[in-house]
């Protein structure tokens, strides 16, 4: 079935590459125009893996155009909400309405327990992961709302939002948090029929996992661990024999509570994890 948010509207936010990207392109084949935003840069000087680049936004453009459909793109930190509202404000100009919020933006951590974090470290990750969720869906509400048409929000929380796993404290205590928000955004916008859900991937084959520092992480016993190397030892967390999932398969997951196929389908945690919570 084709056109499954045709006509409709989305912002997504980390939408230069990864999950994002993809969630983007799996939209835009289902008819639906984009309003793209990505800090396209660094959030960090110390940051230990490559940044999205404006390079990545602009495949990113391509790809959705390849589906004929209009995408805004804006570089924006999600930790700006003066920014970010803008943003979405000039992107909803260009495009006429909001029906789709996909707040996607996040870094990932680990290496230390919670009692040996830095203080830097713990505050940056709340304001990306925690905040920067609020912060978005905060600016694409009145949208919504004056559209009278009802929405979907959906945010991406992680399966560590779900359950704990030793040394990622910060990353845990925001994913847990984003929970919280979807639950409560949940039962304030019911009133408008706008409807809000979270995702839960396990390890996902982008450059967020598929990194030197997670290899190692996964495979301190070794040199110079590869992907192989890390498999091992990451399908150890599921129930199915994989180590990680593609970006696709949560992007699936995102456009079915994007849809009218789950219209009454709010306060949902969504899974997908390879079974990872069962175990």
């Amino acid at each position: 079935m084709a056109g499954r948010v045709e006509g409709k509207v989305a912002l997504i936010t980390g939408a230069a590459r990864g999950q994002g990207r993809s969630h983007a392109v799996r939209l835009a084949q289902e008819g639906a125009d984009i309003i793209a935003l990505d800090i396209c840069g660094p959030v960090r000087e110390d940051a230990q893996i490559a940044p999205a680049s404006p390079e990545d936004m602009a495949e990113t453009v391509e790809l959705v155009k390849g589906f004929n459909r209009r995408i805004v793109t804006v570089e924006t930190d999600v930790r700006d909400f003066d920014a970010v509202k803008t943003a979405v404000d000039t992107g909803v100009e260009q495009l006429g309405r909001l029906d789709i919020v996909v707040a996607n933006a996040g870094i990932g951590t680990g290496g230390a327990p919670l009692h040996e974090t830095d203080e830097f470290d713990w505050q940056e990750m709340q304001d990306i992961n925690l905040s920067g969720v609020w912060k978005s869906v905060k600016a694409g509400v009145p949208h919504m709302i004056e559209g009278g048409r009802g929405g979907s929000i959906i945010l991406t929380s992680s399966v560590g939002g779900l359950k704990a796993h030793p040394n990622m404290g910060p990353y845990i205590a925001a994913k847990h948090g984003v929970v919280g928000l979807m639950r409560s955004f949940a039962v304030e916008l019911g009133q408008h029929f706008i409807r809000v859900n979270t995702v839960h991937p396990t390890n996902v084959n982008t450059p967020m996992f598929m990194n030197e520092g997670a290899m190692k992480m996964f495979r301190p016993d070794l040199e110079n661990p590869g992907p192989e190397d890390m498999k091992v030892v990451a399908q150890l967390m599921h129930v199915l024999p994989i180590g990680w999932v593609e970006p696709e398969d949560i992007s699936n997951a995102v456009l079915f509570l994007a849809s009218d196929e789950s219209r009454y389908v709010t306060g949902l945690t969504l899974s997908v994890d390879a079974g990872s919570a069962l175990k």
